[in-house]
């Protein structure tokens, strides 16, 4: 039997100020698999994080998630929409003024009430999930950029979501540190059951962690393929996501270098 859905997006049109970037978007996520959102640059990747994430509402249609609506009903279902998810933003979004204990904590301090010592104890278990336990009194000044994006992860993780956006996880990172990031989230994704919805440009990452993935394309607004990674690169239905997955730049279409 197939995984409930846990993201639905119906008849969404994304955008800015009335202006209509990407039209009719129409697909779902289900329950503890890799989603990844690709596209050339421009095509609206960013624009439609936003939206799943709540930071700005759908000029059309619905985004729901575990069945509620992210935005346009009462505040009460988008409050719980916002509890089902957690976010880690590219550039790791960490306040340099505190450590990463600190960091992971300030989730919990926010919106739970829990005493102290139990605040720090679940800091310390979300910074071991990601192999940075020891670097607990660190600042982000102190430590790489791998690290930084995995203290992004655990804080992200504070509050147990289900569901875990990851905006660009391998952008700077140099391929052996990508790899172990592909790693960290197949393993969060497999003894956690976390369902990660990724944008990324990286086809290494992407055939590493994606199920299935969705490609945006600036000229047409909207989704040119979804489906397998593997199955869109061996069989693709359309011209432009051969030239997407070979990177050659379609004449008279977006360019794939990102």
């Amino acid at each position: 039997m197939p995984e409930p859905t846990v993201i639905e997006v119906e008849g969404v049109d994304a955008g800015y100020d009335g202006r209509v970037l990407l039209h009719d978007l129409n697909f779902s996520v289900r329950r503890g698999e890799t989603f990844v959102i690709l596209g050339g640059s421009g095509c609206g990747k960013s624009t439609l994080l936003k939206h799943l994430i709540g930071l700005n509402p759908p000029l059309r249609g619905e985004i729901r998630i575990l069945g509620d609506r992210i935005a346009g009903g009462p505040a009460e279902e988008r409050a719980r929409a916002l509890r089902h998810f957690g976010v880690a933003y590219q550039s790791g979004a960490l306040f340099g003024s505190m450590t990463l204990l600190e960091n992971v904590r300030l989730p919990l301090e926010l919106f739970t009430d829990l005493p102290r010592d139990a605040r720090d104890l679940v800091a310390a278990m979300k910074l071991d999930l990601v192999g940075l336990r020891p670097y607990a009194s660190y600042f982000p000044s102190d430590i790489s950029g791998g690290m930084r994006k995995r203290a992004a992860i655990a804080r992200a993780l504070s509050l147990d979501p289900a569901v875990l956006f990851l905006d660009e996880p391998s952008a700077g990172l140099d391929p052996v540190t990508s790899a172990g990031l592909d790693r960290l989230i197949l393993r969060l994704r497999d003894t956690h059951g976390i369902t990660f919805v990724i944008v990324t440009h990286e086809l290494a990452s992407l055939f590493a962690v994606a199920d299935r993935c969705i490609l945006l394309d600036k000229v047409r607004r909207g989704i040119l393929a979804q489906g397998a990674p593997a199955e869109l690169r061996d069989r693709p239905p359309h011209p432009d996501v051969r030239a997407f997955f070979n990177r050659e730049t379609p004449e008279g279409s977006w360019s794939p270098n990102v």
